[in-house]
């Protein structure tokens, strides 16, 4: 990070605890979370702590240590050394009752990141940690384990968000999610935007002299300013998270290896960027693969018998959008008379091989299989059901750019008959609420019955591209649609159980108010065996 935004980020950090008032944001963070460092000589710990992707035997924990202000100051200082990093995992926020202790490297080749993956853990369990560097001692976090398989689980409280431009607003809707003490954050892409601040910085929450992120550094610096954000550090504290990402962490609608530009400069823009992605977030070293040449983020998560949760990727392994120009900025959308390549069947969303994988564990979801958890949930970057609109026009960078892809997957859902299945989505900035047909891209009725739920979610900060009498004008135009608003920011929030699925969309009063209220815009049920939400 160099020296002038390492001050800028403490210095924004400190503005919005103020800002606030102190004590009223400390008071959101739980006591256990707060720092146990007094009066270190230096805290490394400013970026937080978070966890990850729960299993029944073990756990992933994350911090990123930030350099010394005196250290970064030198103008010609030597690189910053590998650090040794001491952590512990206990059953207690005192920290009496260890589970578990050791410590590790913190590399500079690799930001300073810390990801250890604590083994030999009970299942659905709550444990507390912590990392100590030095007399410095982390905020402490909290993480859980998942339930042992097949076991029985009365409730699974989640919550699911995207999209969080730092400029656009505050996070207010984080310090709601801390309150709601969910089992498990599921954050569906966006977590950064590489853009720099728009020339005009009226009407912005929090402007910031950011110039567009294109290295390595360019992208640390991104994720040190976000997390810098004491309500988001709060949210990752109180409990795992699972990650996507979606375009904005490398290049506006980047397609696998095409991006805006020189070929070779967006792959190395793009490496680097992934790089600041896995440094930065509590993922798994199984996650690496061919030295950055990629990250493999399609995985999936099991909840006990209750729900089976498989994470996409829509972004490395798609193809070019329809009837782009290689190197040239995606057009946003295609008239379909005019751009028969929409339609090419060999046109793929998430890729082959990720395609056959979902297919497989979909197979493993099916309702004939005694071990099938009750809820099989495709968590994923942005709306999957299709939206016809009157012109003709269909986006390109969305699902609506790939008919076929999108087809394959209902196709596959249907074929795997799982119990109940609910698709999750971010990126359009606005709620949706969706009840997904058999064949996608016709309107639900006889002949073509409902087949799952769908629910994207707002954004916590990003602004709208649109207007809500434009989104009613589209809902109207889509039966399929049952809920359309784009003017609130903010998140969902889900409790599932055996017979019930409930979505609350919570909603931001003022995205430019870090002590904004929050509150509940709609609550939809999803109930066992019947596909299709309704209100509650």
């Amino acid at each position: 990070m160099n020296s002038s935004l390492f001050h800028r980020s403490l210095t924004g950090r400190r503005g919005l605890l103020l800002g606030a008032g102190l004590g009223a944001v400390l008071a959101q963070v739980p006591a256990w979370a707060r720092s146990g460092s007094a009066h270190p000589d230096h805290d490394p710990f400013t970026l937080g702590v978070a966890s990850g992707d729960p299993q029944p035997d073990n756990a992933l924990i994350w911090t990123r240590l930030t350099p010394p202000a005196h250290w970064l100051g030198q103008a010609e200082a030597p690189p910053l050394p590998a650090l040794t990093v001491r952590w512990e995992l206990a059953h207690d926020p005192a920290f009496r009752h260890i589970a578990a202790s050791g410590q590790t490297q913190a590399l500079p080749e690799w930001g300073h990141a810390v990801h250890v993956q604590v083994n030999g853990l009970a299942p659905g369990r709550h444990y507390f940690y912590r990392f100590m560097q030095g007399d410095a001692i982390s905020p402490t976090g909290r993480c859980g384990t998942a339930p042992a398989p097949g076991a029985a689980v009365p409730r699974l409280r989640l919550a699911f968000a995207a999209c969080q431009r730092w400029e656009h607003g505050h996070y207010a809707a984080w310090r709601s999610v801390v309150q709601d003490q969910p089992d498990l954050v599921l954050f569906l892409g966006d977590y950064i935007y590489e853009y720099a601040q728009p020339a005009n910085a009226e009407g912005l929450a929090r402007p910031q002299p950011l110039r567009t992120a294109r290295t390595l550094q360019d992208y640390r610096d991104r994720y040190a300013l976000h997390k810098s954000d004491p309500l988001l550090q709060a949210a990752h504290a109180v409990c795992n998270w699972s990650v996507i990402w979606d375009d904005h962490e490398v290049e506006n609608d980047y397609a696998a290896d095409q991006g805006v530009g020189d070929p070779g400069a967006f792959l190395a823009r793009r490496m680097a960027a992934w790089q600041a992605f896995y440094e930065n977030m509590p993922l798994r070293a199984g996650a690496l693969q061919r030295s950055l040449q990629g990250l493999q983020l399609y995985r999936s998560l099991r909840w006990g018998s209750l729900a089976q949760l498989h994470l996409l990727d829509g972004r490395q392994y798609r193809s070019l959008q329809a009837c782009r120009t290689p190197g040239k900025a995606d057009s946003g959308s295609v008239h379909t008379d005019r751009c028969p390549e929409l339609l090419d069947p060999a046109r793929s969303f998430l890729g082959r091989e990720q395609e056959a994988w979902l297919g497989r564990q979909l197979q493993a979801d099916s309702r004939h299989r005694p071990e099938a958890a009750r809820w099989s949930v495709v968590a994923q970057t942005t709306l999957f059901t299709a939206r016809r609109r009157p012109s003709g026009h269909q986006s390109t960078d969305s699902w609506d750019g790939y008919p076929a892809a999108r087809q394959r997957l209902s196709q596959q859902i249907a074929e795997a008959a799982p119990h109940n299945s609910v698709l999750l989505g971010g990126d359009i900035h606005q709620n949706y609420v969706c009840a997904v047909p058999t064949l996608a891209d016709r309107p639900p009725g006889a002949g073509n019955p409902e087949l799952a739920s769908e629910f994207c979610t707002t954004s916590i900060s990003s602004r709208s591209g649109t207007t809500q009498d434009k989104v009613d004008a589209l809902r109207a135009h889509n039966p399929q649609v049952l809920l359309a608003r784009c003017e609130e920011r903010g998140y969902s929030l889900v409790d599932i159980t055996p017979t019930t699925w409930r979505t609350q969309l919570r909603t931001v009063a003022d995205p430019l108010r870090a002590d904004s209220p929050v509150t509940t815009l709609a609550h939809w049920v999803v109930e066992h065996g019947r596909p299709g939400p309704v209100t509650a």
